[in-house]
């Protein structure tokens, strides 16, 4: 079994229904569970849009390999009503992506595992580090606590339910 932490997010529709469902078809389709962060509001990357999106982490225990991983959360997200569009970055009621997959590198036109932007987006580093704030990126041979302590993005990312409103970690 590979452990895979995964980012779920969106901005579309209900947002805190699309990552519940995602959570149990992920449950249902890709494996179990283990650990998964706190709901982080973030603010959209790399376009502008009126409506925030949701975050999560979570890590799972997966039989699946990363290729087919990647076609089982494509599904998943299609099921979800997930369109792709030609924009890179746009609005969508959910998103899955593999940040980690055990301690892999895989560099392929279709699949980079670990994630390739993960280091430069505040709204990845911050859950991952609540449920992992150890964990080694394999390439960059760094923690993940140490890739958002030096993390140039300055998008506000908050706790859902969190005290104070512009909390930065």
């Amino acid at each position: 079994m590979a452990k895979v932490y995964l980012l779920l997010g969106g901005n579309l529709g209900d947002r805190n229904y699309y990552i519940q469902k995602s959570e149990q078809l992920i449950v249902s389709e890709l494996g179990s569970i283990i650990t998964k962060s706190s709901i982080y509001e973030t603010e959209p990357w790399g376009f502008k849009h009126k409506q925030n999106f949701y975050n999560r982490v979570v890590l799972i225990n997966t039989k699946f390999n990363p290729h087919e991983l990647l076609k089982k959360i494509h599904t998943i997200e299609n099921n979800l009503g997930r369109g792709r569009g030609s924009r890179q970055y746009s609005s969508r009621t959910v998103d899955i992506d593999i940040l980690f997959y055990d301690d892999m590198i895989l560099n392929e036109k279709d699949l980079i595992i670990p994630h390739s932007q993960l280091h430069n987006r505040r709204f990845v580093l911050k859950p991952m580090c609540e449920i992992k704030p150890e964990f080694l990126h394999p390439l960059m041979n760094v923690t993940v606590s140490e890739l958002l302590s030096i993390c140039k993005d300055n998008l506000i990312v908050n706790k859902i339910g969190s005290e104070a409103p512009n909390n930065k970690f």
